[in-house]
């Protein structure tokens, strides 16, 4: 029935189900092989990324600045808020002619709680050719 919370998949070992994820959502390191690719470049790789985990929904990734083409990324004047993060910014992503719009955000000055996200770039997996945590591709939510 609409409205009402299925029963999650089971999970196998070393997997995760995003409905242990915790409300509000949860900032922690990894170190896995994170990587994003559009026209032909990668915009961005890092062992040094966080993630941001929330319940239900699949675990956000974000990329230190040091580890981003910041210069083919352009502010697109979109902002959305979180309210837990606060307020993001949206950039276009131009590579050789092409552009994908929104592509990424990111957060100047987040909520607290949230100050390790400052300055970090996530990427919408929809909105890049490949996205990857240790070699495997991310598969884009729906919506």
């Amino acid at each position: 029935m609409w409205g009402e919370r299925q029963p999650p998949d089971p999970v196998g070992p070393g997997q995760e189900s995003v409905w242990d994820y915790p409300r509000p959502p949860r900032v922690e390191p990894t170190q896995r092989l994170l990587r994003v690719t559009f026209g032909g470049a990668v915009v961005a790789e890092t062992t040094r990324g966080l993630r941001v985990l929330e319940t239900a929904s699949p675990p956000t990734i974000y990329f230190p600045p040091d580890d981003v083409r910041t210069d083919l990324l352009h502010p697109s004047g979109h902002q959305t808020v979180c309210e837990w993060k606060g307020i993001a910014e949206h950039f276009d992503l131009t590579v050789s002619g092409r552009t994908s719009e929104r592509a990424a955000w990111s957060y100047a000055q987040p909520q607290a709680g949230y100050e390790q996200i400052a300055g970090y770039i996530a990427f919408y997996p929809a909105r890049v050719d490949e996205a990857t945590v240790d070699g495997e591709l991310v598969r884009a939510q729906a919506g």
